[in-house]
């Protein structure tokens, strides 16, 4: 699928914004870095580590302006779009530090943050100017958006028999059986009625919040459906698939009610996203929550699949060109990260990379072409495990040693999310295509953890958050612009 279609109008927009930006930020190069992931996949953390460890010039020893003694220092700093929701990472961090130690809130709309950062240039004529520094601009937004994205390109007729095609498929009857009922009761041709259309956008909202329970994905557009923030209740989100009858359909009659409803959601809620926030974007970060998938079956991996090609060929990708970038801006690297890196023992952590890498190889592909650059890591943000051993059977095994979140459930035993085990997590296939093949779930020994409740301090007295390979992953997203 090509990426999203654009008018004048939206391009004059993107534009205009991209020539404020240069405009307020002559002196100080600002890099805008878009952060998302498909359910769950620990956007929140991420962004909140990020912060702090650039704050704190934490343990970092992969990024290379620190690394080599170069990174001055950084600051938060006013955002200049007053109208976008602050990120609340001082509250964020609070949850991580705090007695108990819990897991902030995930992400439910748009949000934003500059961080200031000063570096010494390793370039002989820019370090003869003294220290430069760099507006960090960290975009953040719910994975369920991102999913809308394909939607500009496609018509209610065509949205519809995808969306009808998936909830008819053999295995889906327990979440969208009622929406089925519905449909099957209803005639798209008689006169439009506000009942109608909230019976079945309810149902049909329903279907996708308990395909998401199972790990659906491609199924989730509209997103805000399932996240509608201060658009609940609103006609742009009161519609739902229908199948295009063959008779002609009166201007007056159910479907065009709902077919309007559509087009107008579209028009007013993702255009907007992708012309004033998404398409000014320079970098991008997609999380992905593969052992997730893993843990649900092939066809949740087959589904995650689908919708990371899907919603990646919507980004506008290709290498940068210094010239045009006051007036339009192409997203030239994208990291693919596979989060929870640390609920695996480390052994795995190159098969999960494997495995990321076989999820997004269309999309990467596709982001070479077009002049862009990829990288897949398998990252813990912040890390809720140490690593051991154990001895079973007269063998010996690795194990995660951490402590379940309350109410996590293995081997007929209830968490009470203050006891530390020593779990076997299992191991992850070695050929990722077996996962497409198989008919079985990989058998992984799967529990959230809460974050680590020992923490540690530097020599300044600032919280330590320990992670895996975040240093790797934070080099790739920003690492050359502060060469």
């Amino acid at each position: 699928m090509p990426q999203p279609p654009t008018n004048l109008t939206d391009e004059l927009g993107i534009a205009l914004a991209n020539l404020t930006d240069t405009a307020t930020g002559i002196l100080t190069p600002t890099l805008r870095l878009g952060v998302t992931g498909l359910s769950r996949a620990g956007k929140t953390i991420f962004i909140t580590s990020l912060i702090h460890n650039l704050l704190t010039q934490g343990r970092l020893p992969g990024f290379a302006p620190l690394a080599e003694g170069r990174f001055i220092g950084a600051k938060l700093a006013e955002y200049p779009d007053a109208t976008i929701p602050r990120f609340a990472y001082e509250q964020h961090l609070a949850a991580l530090t705090g007695k108990p130690a819990t897991w902030p809130e995930s992400t439910r709309r748009i949000s934003q943050l500059r961080i200031v950062l000063k570096y010494q240039s390793a370039k002989w004529w820019s370090g003869m100017r003294g220290p430069a520094t760099l507006n960090l601009d960290i975009v953040d937004y719910p994975g369920e958006w991102l999913l809308d994205l394909p939607l500009l390109g496609k018509s209610f007729a065509e949205w519809s028999e995808e969306a009808l095609a998936r909830a008819r498929q053999p295995g889906h009857a327990d979440e969208a059986g009622r929406f089925l009922f519905e449909l099957d009761n209803t005639d798209a041709l008689r006169d439009a009625t506000d009942p109608d259309a909230e019976r079945l956008a309810g149902a049909f909202t329903t279907y996708l919040r308990r395909s998401r329970e199972h790990g659906a994905l491609s199924t989730l557009p509209p997103g805000r459906f399932l996240l509608p923030g201060d658009l609940e209740g609103s006609p742009a989100l009161t519609f739902a698939p229908l199948p295009r009858p063959s008779q002609p359909i009166r201007n007056a009659s159910l479907y065009a009610m709902l077919e309007n409803r559509y087009e107008a959601y579209k028009a007013q809620v993702v255009r907007p996203f992708f012309r004033d926030h998404f398409a000014r974007l320079d970098r991008q970060v997609v999380l992905v929550d593969t052992l997730r998938a893993l843990n649900t079956g092939p066809a949740a991996v087959a589904d995650l699949e689908t919708a990371l090609t899907s919603v990646l060929s919507c980004f506008r990708q290709g290498e940068a060109n210094p010239l045009l970038r006051p007036f339009s801006r192409r997203i030239d690297r994208i990291l693919f990260a596979a989060t929870k890196a640390d609920h695996v023992h480390h052994t795995s952590h190159d098969r999960l990379e494997a495995i990321l890498n076989r999820l997004v190889s269309n999309a990467a592909k596709r982001a070479r072409f077009a002049g862009a650059s990829t990288k897949s890591i398998a990252i813990a943000a912040i890390r809720s495990t140490s690593e051991g051993t154990i001895r079973e059977g007269g063998e010996t095994l690795p194990t995660l040693i951490g402590t379940p979140q309350a109410g996590e459930e293995l081997d007929g035993i209830t968490y009470d999310g203050k006891t530390e085990i020593a779990l076997f997590p299992g191991d992850l296939p070695k050929r990722p295509d077996s996962l497409f093949e198989d008919g079985n779930p990989v058998a992984l020994n799967f529990l959230r953890f809460t974050p680590p409740q020992k923490r540690e301090v530097n020599g300044s007295g600032e919280t330590v958050l320990p992670h895996i390979r975040f240093d790797r992953a934070l080099d790739y997203l920003i690492g050359d612009w502060m060469a």
